[in-house]
């Protein structure tokens, strides 16, 4: 058995672990998640980043929440634009995702879009259209937690979303 540190309560501390990351992620990649791209105008120009972790939050009020990794470097100009748009993608959009992604390159050549009443881009093809603006961001180790108020919802068409399950994108089967 491993120990590692403990706080007052008994419990590992923050800083020490006894998982290991790999087993962590190989264990949590089997979670099917959809896969979402996160834009904003800022300035003139427009900036995203691809973000995994998305999840509703609350009803009332509307509330969303996603976890950009600290390390991103889309995330500082999208963390400053007054609104952006949650996109949701859909299946056949895993090279949106993979371009969003990137560091470094223009994310939005070749990609259709058009935006939203709040100024924020909304992507061509994607099964959901969120507008909204940041709430509050928390510190989630590695990663924010960004809580956003929800303005509006677009549904452009009837289009099965985007998976993702053990470090692959995937589709939507039936059972049936």
């Amino acid at each position: 058995m491993t120990m590692s540190a403990q706080s007052s309560t008994g419990h590992p501390g923050p800083e020490t672990s006894v998982v290991d990351p790999a087993h962590f992620r190989d264990v949590l990649s089997r979670f099917a998640s959809g896969v979402v791209v996160v834009t904003a105008i800022v300035g003139d120009r427009p900036a995203g980043l691809t973000c995994q972790s998305f999840t509703s939050l609350s009803l009332q009020p509307p509330l969303v929440l996603f976890c950009p990794a600290k390390s991103s470097t889309s995330w500082p100009s999208v963390a400053a634009a007054d609104s952006l748009c949650i996109n949701i993608l859909s299946e056949g959009q895993d090279e949106v995702s993979n371009g969003f992604a990137r560091s470094g390159a223009d994310k939005f050549a070749g990609v259709g879009w058009t935006l939203l009443p709040n100024g924020a881009p909304a992507l061509d093809s994607a099964v959901a259209h969120i507008g909204a603006r940041i709430a509050t961001v928390y510190d989630g180790g590695d990663h924010h937690i960004v809580t956003c108020h929800v303005e509006s919802l677009q549904t452009p068409g009837e289009r099965d979303p985007l998976l993702y399950y053990r470090s692959k994108y995937r589709r939507i089967r039936s059972l049936d």
